[in-house]
């Protein structure tokens, strides 16, 4: 704690800095101003440790970075742990590199340890869907219509560019090659069949958990870093009902919109792509377009639509609640969040392929 005076601040170290308790002292430094002198007492430090040595050690060069600090009423054990630590810090912050080895099996145990906690996750997202199932009551239908309209109707001009760009890409890069065998109406079949069955629901997810995934961490984590999760849960309140569903639920609902969204504009720019580079009129087009889609190819695009939302919400949730209590944290899990879902969808995308040739879909 510290007390404000006219011409300097009174900072007072008390209890024990330990191990156990640098991060709870650490959020506490984090509150300090700098814009006065400041006066550290250590007095009232009755026990301390290496840890807490080295938290007081960070923290007396950020504060003499930014203002003077005077430290008082340390005594000759602290000042002995301070001057051997300072005189080898650059040695305990440079530890020895680690062999393949040790890589492998470090990565290794934090595989383990995350399929650990998301099979957790998955058992307290079950058992919130059906508590809320068989109370209909606790859906919580404002918040889902919001997460709705952030997550679909918010996205729809950066799906339509994109799929209208990659629509004309695939129309040019095909033609290239058609012209070449006088097929230049195939390129609607190309476009068309594409676009509506792997491109579309591809490209709709992938910005989507670039967008929206990465969203949910960093909304979830920046509630766990000021501690609204646990004050919920001090409260009484699940946050699985009141975070995880009502995002889950909507994204379930806004993907397949968006995914038949850029059905429409990815074929748009395929037509424009081949009205520019084959003289194929848009009513040739369309009249092609008629015989060649089936509704099949439609529905199976569609399909993947809400398997993919939940896996990018799902992610981008469980990744929000592995946040710990700083902000460097949001942003690595962020990443990672983004990284997982990515390659999740573009997975059980091959997966979806497999499964429709084996059925002849």
């Amino acid at each position: 704690m510290y007390e404000s005076h006219p011409d300097h601040l009174k900072l007072s170290a008390t209890g024990k800095w330990m191990l156990d308790t640098v991060l709870q002292i650490e959020k506490e430094l984090r509150k300090m101003p700098c814009d006065k002198k400041i006066i550290w007492d250590l007095s009232a430090v009755h026990d301390f440790d290496s840890a807490g040595v080295l938290l007081f050690i960070e923290y007396l060069e950020r504060f003499q970075e930014e203002t003077r600090v005077e430290v008082v009423g340390y005594n000759n054990s602290q000042k002995e742990m301070y001057e051997l630590l300072h005189k080898n810090i650059h040695e305990i912050q440079s530890p020895k590199k680690k062999s393949i080895l040790e890589k492998i099996g470090q990565n290794s145990f934090e595989i383990y340890k995350d399929i650990k906690e998301f099979i957790t996750f998955m058992g307290h997202l079950a058992y919130a869907f059906i508590h809320t199932l068989s109370n209909p009551k606790e859906i919580r239908l404002k918040e889902t219509v919001y997460h709705i309209h952030q997550s679909g109707f918010n996205a729809l001009v950066i799906i339509g560019l994109t799929s209208f760009l990659v629509g004309m890409v695939i129309s040019y890069q095909g033609s290239v090659q058609l012209a070449k065998f006088g097929a230049d109406i195939f390129i609607v079949d190309t476009v068309a069949i594409s676009i509506t069955r792997e491109l579309a629901p591809m490209i709709t997810a992938i910005v989507i958990a670039g967008r929206s995934g990465s969203a949910y961490t960093a909304e979830i984590g920046a509630m766990k870093i000021t501690e609204e999760i646990s004050a919920m849960r001090t409260m009484g309140f699940d946050p699985y009902t009141f975070l995880v569903l009502p995002r889950i639920i909507a994204l379930m609902i806004a993907l397949p919109l968006l995914i038949f969204f850029s059905d429409l504009m990815g074929i748009f720019g395929g037509m424009v792509a081949a009205a520019m580079a084959l003289d194929i009129s848009m009513v040739q087009f369309t009249n092609r377009l008629y015989e060649v889609l089936e509704v099949k190819h439609y529905i199976l695009g569609m399909i993947k639509g809400p398997v993919f939302a939940f896996i990018i919400a799902s992610i981008g949730c469980f990744r929000g609640f592995q946040v710990s209590d700083n902000t460097e944290s949001i942003g690595h899990h962020t990443t990672a969040s983004v990284v997982n879902a990515i390659f999740l969808v573009i997975a059980f995308d091959a997966l979806f392929s497999v499964i429709f040739t084996e059925l002849d879909l």
